[in-house]
Formats: C-alpha cells, sequence, structure tokens
C-alpha cells in the first residue's frame, strides 16, 4: 500500500513536472503575473483566489472591465486557469457567469484594440537613413540595422529574435537560413526554418546587414543579439523618435506587423506570409492584408472627379 501511495505521488510530481513544461518558461512568468494581480484583488474583498469560483473570477473581470482592454481579460482568464491547472484544481471558465459577463462586457465596451503601428518600408527606409546619420558608435550602429532589419525581413516575434543563435544561421547563395528552435506557437519545439534572399538595395539587406554584425562583433557561438526582449521595443521606440515617428505609436511587435502588412500590401499570398511569420491560422494574418488593402481596394478608387 506504502508503495502505491509513494507510486502515485511521484506520478502527480511528474504530472506537475510536465504541465509546467508545456509552457516557456516567459509565458509562465506571464501567467504568474496575471495571477498575483487576480489574488491582491481576492485579499482585498477577502475571497478566495484558489481554488476560487467562477463567481469570484467574474466579479474580477467587472473590476479590471473599467480599465482593461477586452483582450485582458481574455488573457487574465487563461492565467488564472492555467495556474489552476498546475495547482490541481478544475476551474470553468465557461461558466454561464463568466460567459455571460464578457459578453456584456464586450458590448459595452467593443473587443476592438488599438494596435501599435507597423513599421512599412518607408518607415524602414528613414529609421535606417537615421541611424546612419545619427552620432554613435560604428559598433551600436551596425549590430541596431541587423536587429530592424533582420526582425522586419523575417517577421520575427521579439522573444525569436533576441533568441537566434549562431550554430541555426547559415548563409547560402540566395541569402540567409534561420533555424527557430521553438517559438509561441510551437511549445513543442519542432521548429521551423526562416529564409530570407538577398536585396537588391545592399543598403536595407538584412542578409548582408546580418552579415556585418556577425563579422563586426567576431561572434562564433551562442546569441547573436545578446539583449532583452524589451530592448527590441525601446530600440524601434528610440529610432522612430529620431526619425521624427511617433514612438508611442510603435513598439517591438512593430517589425513583425509591419512585415505581413507590406508583403501582403505588395500581392504575397496569405500562405507565402503564414510560412515566414509561423502564424498557424490565419484569422491575425488576414488582418493585416485588411490592413494593407485599405487603400488599395477601396471603393472609392472607382469615383472619379
Amino acid at each position: 500500500m506504502n508503495e502505491l501511495i509513494t507510486d502515485i505521488k511521484s506520478l502527480e510530481l511528474e504530472t506537475l513536472k510536465n504541465l509546467k513544461n508545456s509552457k516557456a518558461s516567459n509565458t509562465l512568468r506571464a501567467y504568474r503575473a496575471d495571477f498575483k494581480d487576480f489574488s491582491a484583488f481576492c485579499a482585498k474583498n477577502g475571497l478566495k483566489s484558489i481554488p476560487t469560483e467562477p463567481k469570484i473570477l467574474s466579479l474580477y473581470l467587472t473590476h479590471l472591465s473599467a480599465n482593461s482592454k477586452f483582450s485582458t481579460l481574455k488573457r487574465r482568464i487563461a492565467s488564472i486557469s492555467v495556474i489552476h491547472k498546475l495547482k490541481g484544481h478544475y476551474l470553468d471558465t465557461k461558466h454561464p457567469i463568466i460567459m455571460e459577463n464578457l459578453l456584456g462586457i464586450k458590448r459595452v465596451k467593443g473587443s476592438n484594440q488599438k494596435a501599435k503601428k507597423p513599421i512599412l518600408i518607408n518607415d524602414l527606409r528613414l529609421i535606417i537613413n537615421t541611424i546612419d546619420k545619427i552620432n554613435q558608435s560604428e559598433k551600436r550602429k551596425i549590430r541596431d540595422k541587423a536587429i530592424i532589419l533582420v526582425g522586419f525581413s523575417g517577421g520575427f516575434r521579439r522573444s525569436e529574435l533576441v533568441n537566434l543563435i549562431y550554430d541555426d544561421i547559415e548563409f547560402v547563395n540566395e541569402g540567409v537560413k534561420i533555424f527557430i528552435k521553438r517559438s509561441k506557437t510551437d511549445q513543442s519545439g519542432e521548429g521551423m526554418t526562416k529564409a530570407i534572399p538577398y536585396f537588391d538595395n545592399k543598403l536595407f539587406c538584412p542578409v548582408v546587414s546580418l552579415k556585418n554584425w556577425m563579422n563586426n562583433s567576431e561572434i562564433k557561438s551562442g546569441k547573436i543579439f545578446d539583449i532583452s526582449d524589451k530592448s527590441i521595443a525601446l530600440i524601434i521606440k528610440k529610432y522612430a523618435f529620431l526619425s521624427g515617428l511617433d514612438p508611442n505609436k510603435y513598439s517591438g511587435h512593430s517589425l513583425r506587423s509591419g512585415f505581413a502588412t507590406s508583403t501582403a500590401a505588395s500581392g504575397a499570398e496569405e500562405r507565402n506570409i503564414m510560412a515566414m511569420t509561423g502564424h498557424k491560422t490565419s484569422q491575425m494574418v488576414r488582418r493585416y492584408i485588411q490592413e494593407a488593402n485599405l487603400f488599395k481596394n477601396n471603393a472609392l478608387n472607382k469615383i472619379k472627379f
């Protein structure tokens, strides 16, 4: 009997380990940060945070709705649910009191969130030219141009960009092949390869820029860009400001969304955009395509004055 109890405990520990390993460490940190806010709300109001009840979660969502985006509410639900699973508790996040409350909040607030602007081709040219002109070290210029041009051309997430490894980069006659071991939508680590060709204009060529950085920095192993994902956003905002753009309208995601929007505007097929960005569903990519076609396929283009 004791052996059976020991075996069950071992299985429980192994199961919890598997649950934790199913999520990237950055994702788990985000879940815990969300749950910490929920716990603070419960403590303040004398409510139980774990295991909690659908009614308490619904109250929390109402509390958040005054100053939060609808997308934030959905993320908090997911976070609280995952933390419950990790602790061995079940929480019915599809309970009517939660779903009906969300529906009501959505009707009042709307679910359309104001996204940050994409960095489009003209913005990219402006930023690269600005980097060349400003007074800072040549090494920093080379690094930052590589970050921005590679980030844009590969449709990279910030987390993918800062985790690029020397051994996963292969220069070929056509350009460069970059292997991504793991990404947000590839938690199992199957990996994918992004292929970036040479550009005709060397000033804006990501392949030339990446080569320049790797040669200049003399990196022979480990990470290509030894910075945090938050630094990517700060770099983008810095050069947006120096280029005369509003830095508050841009973020670390602006390179990725800029790639998708620019290639869609140039007529790239949805499946080819997804092959580069790594999107698993077409929903988000179609939003980029819709944005790119707002004026291109506008009905008013048929009117002549």
